[in-house]
């Protein structure tokens, strides 16, 4: 049976073979080979030199542009060169997070403390015979297991901060300056930073015409009116103002109008502020300080041929 079926399948090989013989026309004959063959072997395409020397090398980038801008109309009025290192740093979250935990530890009380059973007032004698009352054993007065007594393991009185080395804090105030920088969040404006409003109504509260409840309305829908043209808002984020002292009517409007945003002096300023709101307008003289108190990183106490190096200098003017 299988001889038979093989020779079956080999007479039906051999016809189709002859009938598609009879159909074949004759393919022309190609002079060259067809374009999309591909050998195995890799063939080196004519490309030019391309191990060619370059003119000039490569400069990583050392200063970046900074627009000082006027408040509220934002008109640009100079133009400043920083150095990378103070406002183009990359970004390190795992930094980051060191000085926000190193802030937070920081600013605990830790004044919780529970009294222990020698703290608690009273008798220390003990309340009963040890045996013989059907009734558990206690000791004195003072005894966690009664009510008025002493608390066992309870909150003790600590200092919860934690230990960071001040170039690594540095480091992060810079980071996050930087992380606004790229972002187009940090806003810098010309001293003097504070919210100009009317004539009309300054007059009419200075006259005592305006009771606490208009004042105050009137405040919280001008500023709203304010950040709202500027794109500031709570609908984009609300916004930080950084100033070097208390300036009355921008920190008023911000207390007021606690949603649109909110005003800090330069020494009440961390790490977390920085990164919490939409962005940061701070005043050209406050970024200067701030950079500066934090750049011990880029000094250095070595003197070398009667020069120390103090680090990059802050920005210098271009226009």
């Amino acid at each position: 049976m299988a001889g038979k079926g093989v020779k079956s399948l080999a007479e039906a090989m051999r016809g189709l073979s002859m009938a598609s013989s009879t159909c074949r026309t004759t393919l022309p004959v190609r002079s060259s080979p067809l374009a999309a063959v591909r050998t195995m072997a890799t063939e080196a395409s004519p490309v030019g030199d391309i191990t060619r020397s370059v003119d000039q090398p490569w400069q990583p980038l050392t200063h970046v542009p900074l627009t000082i801008y006027s408040f509220p109309a934002l008109e640009p009025k100079s133009l400043e060169s920083w150095s990378t290192r103070h406002l183009h740093l990359p970004l390190r979250r795992d930094i980051l997070h060191l000085a926000v935990i190193y802030e937070g530890d920081k600013t605990r009380q830790g004044t919780a403390q529970a009294k222990t059973r020698w703290e608690v007032a009273g008798s220390h004698r003990k309340m009963g015979p040890q045996k013989g009352r059907g009734m558990a054993r206690r000791g004195s007065r003072q005894s966690p297991l009664l009510r008025g007594g002493g608390k066992s393991h309870g909150p003790r009185a600590r200092d919860f901060s934690t230990k960071l080395n001040r170039k690594v804090y540095d480091l992060a105030w810079r980071t996050a300056l930087s992380y606004r920088y790229r972002r187009g969040e940090l806003i810098v404006t010309e001293d003097g930073l504070d919210l100009p409003l009317p004539e009309d109504f300054l007059q009419l509260a200075e006259a005592g015409l305006l009771n606490r409840d208009l004042e105050d309305g009137f405040v919280r829908k001008y500023m709203g009116e304010v950040m709202g043209n500027l794109g500031w808002g709570h609908e984009h984020g609300r916004t930080t103002f950084v100033t070097g002292d208390r300036r009355p009517n921008l920190f008023t409007a911000t207390e007021i109008a606690g949603e649109e945003g909110r005003a800090l002096e330069l020494d009440d300023v961390d790490v977390k502020d920085l990164l919490e709101t939409g962005r940061i307008v701070i005043e050209r003289q406050a970024l200067r300080e701030m950079i500066k108190e934090h750049s011990s990183d880029l000094e250095s106490r070595i003197v070398i041929n009667g020069i120390k190096n103090e680090g990059p200098p802050l920005g210098t003017r271009l226009v």
